[in-house]
């Protein structure tokens, strides 16, 4: 029984690392005020309604099938943050000011 035991406590304590990096790798990119890091442009994008308005805005001129940004590749992802670059809230809102 003791053997038993300590060889699930020991397989627990080797486990833990796995299942927190799995994760932190899972939310890589995402703090826990639901902002997105962008390493290329070295800024935060907070993910609010603007943000996904102008993803959406985004999907609809490459005519692609909406999805969420979060599950987006990292090839997608970086090709949205080069376009919302070019496309900041003043052009993409102007009507709401």
């Amino acid at each position: 029984m003791k053997k038993t035991l300590s060889s699930f406590l020991l397989s627990a304590v080797l486990m833990t690392p796995v299942v927190v990096r799995a994760a932190d790798d899972h939310d890589r990119d995402r703090d826990a005020q639901g902002r997105y890091y962008d390493p290329e442009y070295r800024d935060y994008h907070e993910w609010n309604q603007h943000e996904e308005r102008a993803y959406r805005a985004y999907l609809k001129e490459r005519h692609l099938e909406n999805r969420e940004w979060a599950k987006a590749d990292r090839r997608e992802q970086k090709e949205y943050s080069k376009w919302r670059h070019k496309h900041p809230d003043a052009v993409l809102f102007r009507d709401e000011h």
